[in-house]
């Protein structure tokens, strides 16, 4: 009897990791910083709110693309700097900013797109940068966008008191019986009575 010796097929070699994904944003500027005022969506398109978060900055600073996109705005608006990067329904502004780049750019996330100008800060006395970011017509928090967001601690809400126990209600002593007395008297005049009627009788019938 003949015996065949197949050989035994390797197993595929594991596969090679592949880069890591690149963050969706990153923050506008460098180093991290400090947030100056959150992102307010007003109850109604026309009412007062803020569309957008202020970033502590100072003039001069380097303003970043915190996404990749296409320049579609870069100039004065309403007396500041502004610059708009436009990837399909999403833009995401940045003022006020001296632009250093032009209308039809191509930026990667990161391309420095201005410099942070001191004239229309939100934040006077201080410099700031006001980041905003619109999903078509709709206004949405950038913060949104980055891979680790700011986590706000809010203040632990404080447990309702527990409502006091119910003090028993007095409970009224059931009405006394009349005392025995009284019993008493009240057969004594009918006893009276009684004799009194009888005695008349036997006087009216001597008569």
């Amino acid at each position: 009897m003949n015996l065949a010796l197949l050989p035994l097929a390797a197993p595929p070699p594991p596969p090679t990791p592949g880069p890591p994904p690149h963050a969706v944003a990153a923050w506008p500027l460098q180093p991290r910083p400090e947030i100056v005022r959150g992102f307010e969506l007003p109850a109604k398109p026309w009412l007062p709110g803020h569309r957008g978060v202020d970033l502590a900055g100072r003039p001069g600073q380097p303003v970043l693309a915190a996404t990749a996109g296409t320049i579609t705005y870069a100039g004065a608006l309403a007396g500041r700097g502004v610059v708009t990067i436009a990837i399909g329904p999403r833009r995401t502004t940045y003022e006020p900013v001296v632009p250093a780049v032009s209308v039809g750019v191509t930026v990667k996330t990161g391309t420095v797109i201005g410099r942070l100008s001191a004239a229309g800060s939100h934040c006077v006395p201080r410099s700031c940068l006001h980041w905003g970011l619109l999903q078509g017509k709709q206004y949405v928090n950038p913060l949104t966008l980055l891979p680790n967001r700011p986590v706000r601690l809010l203040p632990l809400a404080e447990r309702p008191a527990q409502p006091a126990a119910a003090a028993p209600r007095a409970v009224s002593p059931a009405p006394e019986s009349p005392p025995n007395h009284n019993q008493r008297a009240a057969k004594l005049v009918i006893a009276a009575t009684a004799a009194l009627a009888l005695t008349a009788g036997v006087l009216i019938r001597r008569e």
